[in-house]
């Protein structure tokens, strides 16, 4: 069984987060896992795209009815008509989860997964969740700080 990793982040994203998502997703296919993400622009985009050029495999999970808008490094599109839903699909398909960045879709992927309960959760740059006292709600969510770092701990719960 393929090790999958979903990495998500925002569409709109910084010129750094782009910069993260495409060197995790070298180093994932360089890794021969195969990559999950919402098929997108912005971080799915660049995942794709650093994923696609050392040959790894990488699904798109679209939130429309279509697959018209998927990014062109897709390996495989899943069309959903879900919307914002999709997320759900995303993160129950992976063994970890990279969030690179932070916007309110990358914080609802980073709930889910913590949700679930039984998969690393990785953020690179992006969220960090407190309780109102100022306190980490996610003591057990891997910190990285460099995406070899990110990709080193998720592969590090390959069975």
């Amino acid at each position: 069984m393929p090790f999958q990793v979903a990495v998500c982040g925002p569409r709109h994203c910084t010129p750094q987060d782009e910069q993260h998502a495409r060197e995790v997703g070298r180093l994932l296919a360089r890794a021969d896992a195969t990559v999950i993400c919402g098929g997108g622009i912005g971080v799915m985009a660049a995942v794709a795209a650093g994923a696609h050029a050392e040959g790894g495999l990488v699904i798109g999970v679209r939130p429309g009815d279509t697959a018209a808008d998927a990014d062109p490094h897709l390996s495989a599109v899943i069309v959903t008509n879900l919307g914002e839903a999709r997320n759900a699909v995303i993160v129950w398909s992976a063994d970890a989860v990279i969030a690179i960045g932070g916007s309110w879709g990358t914080l609802s992927e980073i709930a889910l997964a913590k949700r679930r309960g039984t998969i690393p959760v990785i953020t690179l740059g992006g969220w960090t969740i407190t309780d109102h006292h100022g306190n980490p709600l996610t003591d057990d969510t891997i910190r990285a700080s460099t995406p070899q770092d990110a990709v080193t701990h998720a592969l590090n719960h390959r069975s």
